[in-house]
């Protein structure tokens, strides 16, 4: 490298130029692309309308105070606080056109897509946690499953969530973008951002597979882990009936880490094993993160027999207050 090349390259890593805003490409040229918003639209209203839904009834029956339900109730306010950072965003950029983004309000929007996805991976191995123990040690399970152990663990994997993406950020936040400022994606992602980058960013390359690892690989592997003792567990039952009655109470959360973590984990690896086109890897993201916030209560909540009860307990009230109501 020449001398004035060296100087040319000292000055751009000593200056930091800040955009003033991005630009978010989305799809390249996909005919009728506005079906597939109308769709994301439909997505979101009804993952709203399922996720307040068992929010509130987990809220308003005491019955559902334990520890099980305040997992659950943590993941239906993650799903909905994640679909809400994301979807309305992504229909007012493309529906309206308003693909500039103010830089802050660009960093901000990436980090809460990412933190509560990330928060969601790691409700699903508390979950794990407690199909652990109420299998493996049954008779212990209300000295082991409480409600400060659980606020315990919950509440480490939001701060903890917190502080990992607040990193990512901070590390994102050193970059100097002097070159394009089309973000290649359909909301500001933290790959094709730093990526724009004129400056070093090794840091942020490295922080892409800590994020990985600590959002999608450790957890699937301790929920994997769990369920490796739980079929040693169920494997020591004699009977066939109470064994297979055991499983089913743990169905429903193996769907539920499916659809959340293979979708994750498969674009993320073929994003970076190999060249997807811009639109396949979109409706992928797109896809894996707003599919499972509408799946999850529907398949863990509303579906169960203790939920159904309750929700049929409140009507019942609900209907004979407004006939008191009706009569003075």
């Amino acid at each position: 490298m020449g001398p004035e090349r060296r100087r040319a390259a000292l000055i751009l890593n000593a200056t930091f130029v800040r955009p003033a805003a991005f630009y978010i490409n989305g799809f390249s040229d996909l005919p009728h692309a506005e079906y597939y918003y109308g769709f994301l639209c439909f997505v979101y209203i009804l993952t709203v309308l399922g996720n307040s839904l068992v929010l509130a009834v987990i809220y308003l029956v005491k019955t559902l105070h334990t520890p099980k339900y305040m997992i659950v109730f943590s993941l239906a306010l993650t799903d909905l606080c994640g679909s809400t950072a994301l979807i309305p965003k992504v229909l007012d950029t493309f529906l309206f056109d308003r693909r500039y983004i103010v830089y802050e309000a660009c960093l901000s929007y990436m980090f809460f897509v990412w933190f509560f996805t990330s928060v969601q991976s790691w409700t699903l191995v508390v979950m794990a946690f407690d199909r652990f123990v109420a299998i493996c040690f049954p008779l212990r399970y209300h000295r082991i499953v409480t409600k400060p152990v659980i606020a315990a663990m919950l509440l480490f994997s939001w701060v903890a969530m917190v502080s990992v993406f607040a990193l990512a950020i901070g590390f994102l936040n050193r970059l100097s973008f002097c070159g394009s400022l089309v973000v290649q994606s359909f909301f500001c992602d933290h790959g094709p951002i730093f990526r724009l980058a004129c400056n070093d960013n090794s840091f942020n390359s490295k922080m892409v597979y800590v994020v990985i690892v600590l959002v999608i690989c450790l957890p699937l592997m301790l929920v994997v882990l769990t369920y490796v003792c739980i079929s040693v567990a169920l494997s020591r039952i004699a009977s066939g009936p109470e064994r297979l009655k055991a499983f089913k109470t743990c169905v429903s959360h193996l769907i539920l880490v499916a659809i959340f973590f293979l979708p994750l984990l498969g674009t993320n690896v073929a994003v970076l094993t190999s060249t997807l086109h811009p639109n396949a890897r979109i409706v992928n993201s797109t896809l894996t993160h707003t599919l499972p916030a509408l799946l999850n209560p529907i398949i863990y909540s509303l579906k169960t027999e203790e939920v159904l009860r309750s929700m049929r307990r409140l009507c019942k009230n609900r209907v004979r207050n407004v006939t008191l109501c009706k009569r003075f």
